[in-house]
């Protein structure tokens, strides 16, 4: 493992050309840099306003220079870049949001009004602009809420230089533009524990390429790192009483959930990270407590203590890389509205069936598995809320981390032995109990990674929406 500076990763980024799905050279449309449009986002479940905070210009853009529009038809929202003059669209992108998440907790439908910061990165234009703002209403179609127009020139576009952080290369396989660049940002490492962060981020390095597709397509890689020290080691644990001011921001009991992690200080980790050439972030949070968390096309967190980091780490990154969907329905959430009513879910991996004849993974479907598939569903029910007892039992008495991840193995040897008795087991189908629904919504496999912890690997549907956005980057 090598460490590049910024001014090394400066020089190292290949500027050049491309074709537009217009055929117009990238260089003629674009200046070559990274523009970064920060905004609030404020509202409640039934309100929602936007407003701009400011438009920055980081290092160079490190995405392809011909994949610049999104045929992947993921996320909860998706903007565009429109040229003003010709209002040819230059540059999209679907994502997902933590307010995009907070909308649907009992907080926000009790109309409390809450603002969290979020921003949208694309490739500096050279010409004047207009951003479009969509966001999927009920129908699950794009709808256009907020549109803003910025002129590259201004006088009010920020171009102060980009801060200076140490950038560990840790896999490097070409040029930024022509590969995906994973960046993995430590947070709660102290200036004592960088030794630590490198060995973890080896590790992770280690389980991400250990799983299909992800090992197939390893050379499609470039992986960076960066972790700014912190006073302190660790993060903060509300419920725990415990506080950090970690460089990145990154605390447990986001949406006031037990283990879920997120950040909610956006400009502080964006500032870090435009220190690298990055597509996607993996946040490791020093923390032995077993939590994470991954949201499309934004980052994903992982708590790298645990014993359960490989899954962490492979599962939220499921969520933030190819927008899966949690295909599991009777652990505790936070959201008490996420699906609504039961039209086709955006998520790759999470069917309502609504057409058993042309569902999403329809071309998947084994031979002669019937749809929906019959599995051991009131079994797995009755193990699954015995388990989910016991845990609240264990979070009550504030039993060690060590029982809780004990309880974690029993069920993952009880679950995988359960689940590989089917029928249809390591068949696609159309398995009812998905996306915290234990109706209405389908899975395509019995087991995956995205439904249970057990060592299972990404099902054969999640794999194939996996290698549909390694495309995306890479051709």
């Amino acid at each position: 493992m090598t460490k590049l500076t910024l001014g090394l990763f400066l020089c190292a980024v290949v500027l050049g050309g491309g074709a537009l799905p217009a055929a117009e050279p990238f260089d003629s449309q674009f200046t070559g840099s990274t523009m970064r449009l920060d905004f609030f986002h404020t509202g409640t479940a039934e309100m929602e306003e936007i407003s701009l905070d400011r438009v920055r210009v980081e290092g160079p853009w490190p995405g392809s220079r011909t994949q610049l529009l999104d045929w992947t038809n993921l996320g909860k929202y998706q903007f565009e870049i429109v040229d003003l003059a010709s209002q040819q669209i230059l540059y999209s992108r679907g994502f997902a949001s933590i307010y995009g998440e907070w909308e649907t907790t009992s907080e926000a439908l009790n109309g409390v009004v809450r603002t969290l910061p979020e921003a949208l990165r694309f490739p500096e234009p050279r010409r004047p602009f207009q951003v479009r703002l969509r966001k999927r209403s009920a129908d699950q179609a794009f709808v256009e809420i907020w549109t803003t127009t910025v002129d590259p020139a201004s006088r009010f576009v920020h171009r102060a230089a980009v801060s200076q952080q140490d950038v560990l290369s840790v896999l490097r396989n070409g040029e930024p533009a022509e590969k995906v660049d994973l960046l993995l940002l430590g947070d709660g490492y102290s200036a004592t524990e960088m030794k630590k962060f490198e060995a973890d981020t080896q590790r992770s390095v280690e389980a991400l390429f250990a799983l299909e597709p992800f090992a197939s397509r390893k050379e499609d890689f470039n992986v960076w790192a960066i972790a700014p020290p912190a006073a302190e080691s660790g993060i903060s644990r509300p419920r725990s009483g415990l506080f950090r001011n970690s460089p990145l921001g990154t605390s447990y009991n986001a949406l006031d959930s037990e283990r879920y992690v997120l950040t909610l200080r956006d400009r502080a980790w964006r500032d870090v990270a435009a220190a690298a050439p990055y597509d996607f972030v993996m946040i490791l949070v020093n923390s032995e407590k077993y939590g994470g968390g991954g949201i499309y096309n934004l980052y994903s967190t992982a708590a790298a203590g645990s014993d359960f980091f490989p899954y962490l780490l492979v599962h939220e990154f499921g969520h933030h890389f190819a927008g899966l969907g949690d295909e599991y329905y009777t652990s505790d959430v936070a959201y008490e509205d996420f699906q609504g009513q039961m039209t086709e879910p955006w998520e790759p991996n999470i069917t309502a069936l609504l057409d058993p004849e042309g569902f999403k993974w329809a071309d998947l479907v084994t031979s002669g598995a019937p749809l929906p598939t019959p599995w051991k569903k009131e079994e797995f029910e009755e193990l699954s809320h015995s388990i989910q007892a016991r845990r609240r039992e264990l979070r009550t008495s504030g039993a060690p981390e060590s029982d809780l991840e004990r309880l974690f193995r029993d069920e993952r040897q009880q679950m995988t032995a359960l689940l590989a008795s089917e029928a249809f087991a390591g068949e696609v189908g159309a398995f009812e109990g998905a996306s915290y629904q234990p109706q209405g919504l389908y899975r395509p496999e019995a087991d995956c990674i995205m439904f249970t912890r057990d060592e299972v690997g990404f099902c054969s549907v999640c794999a194939r929406a996996i290698d549909r956005i390694i495309d995306l980057y890479t051709r």
